[in-house]
């Protein structure tokens, strides 16, 4: 039984690793065995207990095996006992946690990391549970920081913040930037050989998972995006918007959509294969979060089957709007709301009709379900939002509204869009600020004409300072003097405006809770994540001012840090 040990050192090493700590190598003295009497075929039962400073052994864990070969040992369960005041989950487990944990199935000998996959682990009747094979429960964790009053970004670990440093370095000076977005663009595209595929090619897939990946996405398996929400739920955000990395982007110059992330399935008997497979794959993300947090969807990640309908503006193939109504009732059930993310002006249209349509039967009860994201780079936004307050009011249902400032500048028409960023800042600000006070267009104002202003939940998805901390500043004043006012929370892209995320959980108003700030984020493979690492990189080379805020942030906490460790 010599063999015991290095098996119950892995076994707490990957435990502590899952609880977000360092894992602590050393020879552990506390771990037993008691083995059942043979046939060798009847399994091994594993028991880890830990020694008291009084002498008393305290169980920590057991797991059984069904072998007892130690090359091809498995845990085939696992299951965490009462620790006692020096066990080893007493410092991290949060006082009311469930004391059970179940481990992922793995062979120790031979480490093997589960992709993100659609097979019989991940099945449909697994997403919709909520219960993953391959992704074992984790328990929220305590912050690795605490936050310093008036340093925001004090609550990041040492680890993020040089990784934050390193991409906003690269992100606020051209020189770099330039031949990055050149790199990423060039490994997006399909086909590529061994050597360039960041799946297939070792070296290239763990020089982006460190850097571009880990900043921006939470992971490529569900262990690793259940543990990184987890995480950021530790910092103090209210919660995640995840999204399903598979996108499909419109090209404007030939009028056609090019998928990124998976081949094209076909369609047969009107089944078609790449509805299914979207359908599946956000059950699986939604799997992945809790009640509270959102899930993003893109409509177009679906095939070309719904781009087309789209782009003739019509709807969607039946099999699509069936996919819809069960992802939208399986998160109902799980409290957990959707966001209808906004696309290219050639296919909103229908989007914009397919998500009011999801609105009056899922957004009856007050609250909004279901979310529909507009883009006040638009000139027509301010009016199209009027409209959907228009139906929202005639059909009694809760307008879910998501402002962000626009994101498909490239592929729209220029036409279409505000002439400056002053004028798109001004629409923000008005639609923001507007559904605030609860007046927006006909709807809410003081005049004979003027309309009752309907049932609205606000997310403000935006990077800018200055907009974010008006529309708050003044949620918060109407909440003190009891004027009417809408539910409001906020979001940033994970691993972008750390700064102001931190800054808003900090912005806390006497008698009133906190802002409920997000994160939104992505997962899948390295493959399927690379347009959306592109776009990240397209953003903030658009976005040189913010880029440059970002950076010099990054580089002052760095160097408080520094001083602070000199000077003790």
């Amino acid at each position: 039984m010599h063999w015991l040990p290095p098996i119950g050192r892995v076994l707490r090493e990957r435990l502590e690793m899952e609880e977000g700590a360092a894992p602590k190598r050393r020879e552990p003295r506390w771990l037993t065995a008691g083995h059942l009497e043979q046939p060798p075929a009847m399994p091994l039962v594993i028991t880890c207990v830990s020694t008291s400073h009084t002498g008393t052994k305290v169980p920590l864990l057991s797991f059984t095996s069904n072998t007892h070969s130690p090359s091809r040992h498995k845990v085939t369960s696992a299951t965490a006992q009462d620790e006692g005041p020096l066990g080893l989950f007493a410092a991290k487990r949060p006082l009311g946690a469930a004391p059970v944990i179940r481990s992922e199935k793995r062979t120790y000998g031979k480490p093997t990391k589960p992709r993100l996959g659609l097979g019989a682990a991940n099945s449909p009747q697994a997403a919709i549970s909520g219960v993953s094979d391959t992704a074992p429960l984790v328990h929220n964790p305590t912050p690795a920081r605490k936050p310093v009053e008036g340093y925001p970004l004090s609550g990041l670990s040492t680890g993020t913040l040089l990784r934050s440093l390193l991409i906003t370095t690269i992100s606020s000076h051209r020189a770099l930037l330039i031949p990055a977005l050149k790199t990423l663009s060039f490994l997006a595209k399909p086909g590529r050989t061994v050597l360039f595929d960041v799946d297939r090619n070792p070296v290239l897939h763990a020089i982006l998972r460190k850097t571009f990946y880990d900043q921006f996405c939470t992971g490529e398996t569900a262990a690793e995006t259940r543990a990184c929400v987890q995480r950021l739920k530790g910092l103090g955000f209210r919660g995640v918007i995840l999204t399903y990395a598979k996108e499909t982007v419109f090209d404007h110059l030939t009028q056609s959509a090019v998928e990124h992330g998976k081949v094209s399935g076909e369609s047969v008997g009107g089944f078609d294969a790449d509805i299914e497979d979207w359908k599946r794959g956000t059950l699986e993300t939604a799997a992945q979060i809790e009640e509270g947090d959102y899930l993003a969807i893109k409509l177009t990640g679906a095939g070309r089957a719904v781009t087309t309908a789209f782009a003739a503006n019509e709807l969607p193939p039946q099999q699509m709007q069936d996919a819809l109504d069960e992802i939208a009732t399986v998160c109902k059930q799980r409290g957990i709301k959707i966001i209808v993310d906004a696309e290219s002006t050639h296919f909103q249209k229908t989007i914009d009709h397919v998500t009011l349509e999801l609105m009056r039967r899922f957004n009856r009860d007050g609250t909004a379900a279901i979310y529909n994201t507009y883009q006040a780079y638009l000139k027509h936004t301010p009016d199209n939002i009027t409209n959907h307050l228009s139906e929202a009011a005639k059909d009694g249902f809760t307008l879910g509204l998501k402002l962000v400032r626009g994101a498909y500048i490239l592929s729209d028409n220029r036409s279409l869009i505000h002439d400056t960023k002053e004028d798109t800042d001004n629409a923000y600000n008005y639609i923001s600020q507007g559904a605030v006070k609860r007046c927006i267009g006909e709807f809410g104002g003081e005049g004979s004409e003027s309309k009752p202003f309907p049932s609205v939940d606000l997310l403000l998805a935006s990077h800018n300072k200055e907009s974010l901390f008006a529309a708050l500043k003044l949620h918060q004043e109407r909440m003190k003097g009891n004027l009417p006012t809408v539910p409001i929370s906020f979001g940033q892209l994970h691993g972008m405006s750390d700064q102001v995320s931190f800054s808003l959980l900090q912005a806390k108003s006497e008698g009133l809770e906190g802002p409920n700030v997000f994160k939104c984020s992505t997962w899948g493979t390295m493959g399927e994540c690379l347009a959306y690492l592109l776009r990240r990189a397209v953003e903030n080379r658009d976005a040189v001012l913010r880029t440059t805020d970002e950076h010099h942030a990054v580089k002052s906490e760095c160097w408080r840090r520094m001083r602070s460790v000199f000077s003790v």
